[in-house]
């Protein structure tokens, strides 16, 4: 923007100097060089603290989708990159051997409950002992206990989806044999899209939740939408400290910008953005305003400069 400024006063420099409204003296030559001074100094710099700008990414929650059981996957009903909702069948896993471990404990379990009333019955009648029937309690118990368990084992055999969203990179198949704690697809959740520019750390000084923010983006070239400031992240990489056993080791300390999250006000574009993607934001603050009309024609060049730059 400034060099479109810049050439403007330039091409209207010798449009006056041709046409001899003013004489092509020391300051007229110099002047190109004091506007260029003024544009930065008076606008352009302070547009960086009152409507400051920075790339932006499109990211969604992962789900490593984890088996708590092992054994023969049994059927994969679902497709990869297909639309699926918060319940739905991921895949089976073949459940005989745990419906079998269900069917033993409840037998054992009827047995127990029979022992049971059977010395409650003799201890009514003073004929039996307390401590026979507190040992088939504790017997009963034990077996309900792991008949949960057995239970929770067999409903774990039928992986479900965790949240809407879509498997991407899907790889398993019937026959393959899966054990627990070893991750065998992602989960994309897509109920939730998140928004977050990096804006350089001078700039970040007087922004706030609650401002207005512009986007736009690769996948919509040509497009501006609007949004609103939802967080500025307290914390990056550089700042954290982790617990260990050696002594402090100095490193370059570098001025990493900071994150500040967003929302879209049009919540189906928002929905329509695959994760990744990328654009340009910018944010206007409560300050500087005069230079938000120069950011926002700057960001709509961006916009329309899209079509063509793949970078």
């Amino acid at each position: 923007m400034i060099v479109v400024l810049l050439n403007s006063y330039i091409a209207l420099l010798a449009l006056f100097v041709w046409l001899k409204f003013i004489p092509f003296n020391t300051f007229w030559k110099i002047s190109p060089v004091i506007v260029l001074l003024l544009l930065l100094v008076g606008l352009f710099i302070p547009m960086g603290w009152g409507a400051p700008s920075g790339p932006v990414v499109v990211g969604r929650n992962s789900v490593q989708i984890v088996p708590s059981v092992a054994r023969e996957v049994v059927e994969v009903p679902v497709m990869a990159n297909t639309p699926v909702k918060e319940g739905d069948v991921l895949f089976r896993i073949d459940p005989t051997t745990y419906e079998a471990q269900v069917k033993t404990i409840e037998a054992q379990l009827k047995f127990a409950e029979l022992r049971r009333s059977q010395f409650s019955e003799l201890q009514s009648r003073d004929t039996g002992r307390a401590f026979d029937v507190q040992q088939r309690e504790a017997e009963v118990q034990e077996l309900q206990a792991q008949l949960e368990g057995a239970k929770w084992n067999l409903d774990r055999t039928t992986v479900r989806a965790p949240a809407d969203g879509y498997v991407t990179n899907l790889a398993l198949r019937k026959g393959a044999r899966v054990t627990a704690q070893s991750p065998v697809m992602a989960f994309i959740d897509t109920s939730e899209t998140i928004f977050a520019a990096e804006i350089a750390q001078i700039y970040a000084r007087y922004i706030e939740v609650g401002q207005p923010v512009e986007i736009t983006f690769k996948t919509f070239p040509g497009e501006v939408f609007s949004g609103r400031v939802e967080a500025v992240l307290q914390a990056i990489a550089t700042g954290q400290t982790q617990p260990g056993g050696l002594a402090v080791a100095p490193t370059e300390i570098q001025s990493a910008p900071f994150v500040v999250r967003f929302r879209l006000d049009d919540r189906e574009i928002a929905k329509r953005l695959p994760a990744g993607s990328t654009g340009l934001a910018a944010i206007y603050t409560e300050n500087v305003k005069p230079a938000h009309v120069i950011r926002k024609v700057v960001l709509r060049q961006t916009a329309i400069v899209n079509y063509i730059n793949p970078f």
